[in-house]
C-alpha cells in the first residue's frame, strides 16, 4: 500500500532529520512518495534525492515570496499521485520503527480505505538531548482534540481554538477536530477535502474538519500513534523555527501576513 507524504516546510532546518528519519524507520521505504514544498531563502541546500526506494516530488519556493501555511499545504496536496493513503506531516517530526505498517494497520482497522475517514490529532511531542531524539513522556490513552476551555466564538473573529486532552482508553475515539500537522486518510482525501490556498492559517483545520464531516467523512483519535511532534518552545532543544510572520521576515514581502490572514 503506498503512502503519499505531504509535508509543507518553511526555513525549517529539521526537514531534512523529518524526512531521513520516515525513511530509516520505515517498514516499506519504497513504498512512500514525499510531496514537500521547501519554503526557503535562496542558497539553500535543498534535498535532490531519496535513498531507500522512496520517490521524492519537491516544489522549492523562496521564503520571501511564500504565501502562508495553507498555501504551502495546498500546493503540496497536488503532488499527489495516486497513492492509497494519504499523510500530511510537519516538517519537524519524529517516528517510531514501522509507523507506517501502524498507521494502515490502525485506518484499516476502522474500516478503511472502503470507509471514508481521517485520524488526526495534536501529536505527543519529541525533544532533543546532545543532539539525539527523545520522546517526551506522556500521560498515555488518547490524545482528543477539544475547544479550549475559555474559547468561544467572537463576532469578529469566528475561530475555535483547539487543544490535545488526554482521555483514558485504549480504543479510538470519534473526533469532531483535525491537527493540520498530522493526520492520515485514504488517498481519496485529496479530491474530497482539498487545501483551501486562500485561508493563511488560523481557521485551516476548522474550515478542514467541516468540510470533511459533511461530506461523509468520519473523523477519529487514535492510541498508540507512532510520530512525534518537535514543538516550537523552550524545551525543544534545538533552535527556534522561524515563522512565516515573523516581523523580519514579514518585512520582506510585497504583501504582509496579516493582509493575508484577513
Amino acid at each position: 500500500m503506498r503512502i503519499f507524504i505531504s509535508i509543507a516546510s518553511y526555513c525549517d532546518p529539521l526537514l531534512g532529520f523529518t524526512v531521513e528519519r520516515a525513511i530509516l524507520t520505515a517498514a516499506a521505504p519504497e513504498r512512500l512518495h514525499f510531496g514537500v514544498v521547501d519554503q526557503s531563502p535562496a542558497g539553500t541546500p535543498h534535498m535532490v534525492s531519496l535513498g531507500a526506494g522512496a520517490r521524492l516530488s519537491q516544489v522549492r519556493i523562496d521564503a520571501s515570496e511564500a504565501r502562508g501555511p495553507c498555501g504551502a499545504r495546498a500546493l503540496a496536496m497536488t503532488l499527489y499521485d495516486g497513492e492509497d493513503w494519504y499523510l500530511q506531516l510537519d516538517s519537524h517530526m519524529d517516528f517510531e520503527p514501522g509507523w507506517d505498517e501502524r498507521l494502515v494497520a490502525q485506518a484499516t482497522a476502522l474500516g478503511a480505505p472502503q470507509r471514508p475517514l481521517v485520524i488526526s490529532t495534536y501529536p505527543e511531542a519529541f525533544r532533543f538531548e546532545n543532539g539525539e531524539p527523545v520522546r517526551v513522556p506522556t500521560q498515555g490513552g488518547v490524545l482528543a482534540q477539544v475547544v479550549k476551555a475559555d474559547c468561544s466564538f467572537d463576532p469578529e473573529h469566528p475561530v475555535l481554538t483547539f487543544v490535545a486532552c488526554p482521555v483514558a482508553g485504549a480504543a479510538p475515539l470519534p473526533g469532531f477536530h483535525v491537527g493540520g500537522g498530522w493526520l492520515v486518510a485514504p488517498g481519496r482525501v485529496t479530491q474530497a477535502g482539498p487545501f483551501d490556498p486562500r485561508l493563511y492559517f488560523h481557521g485551516e483545520e476548522q474550515a478542514l474538519a467541516l468540510r470533511l464531516y459533511t461530506h461523509g467523512w468520519d473523523l477519529f483519535h487514535m492510541p498508540g500513534l507512532p510520530v512525534r511532534h518537535l514543538y516550537n518552545d523552550a524545551n525543544s532543544g534545538a533552535p527556534p523555527r522561524p515563522m512565516h510572520w515573523d516581523e523580519a521576515h514579514d518585512a520582506a514581502r510585497p504583501v504582509g501576513w496579516w493582509t493575508h490572514e484577513q
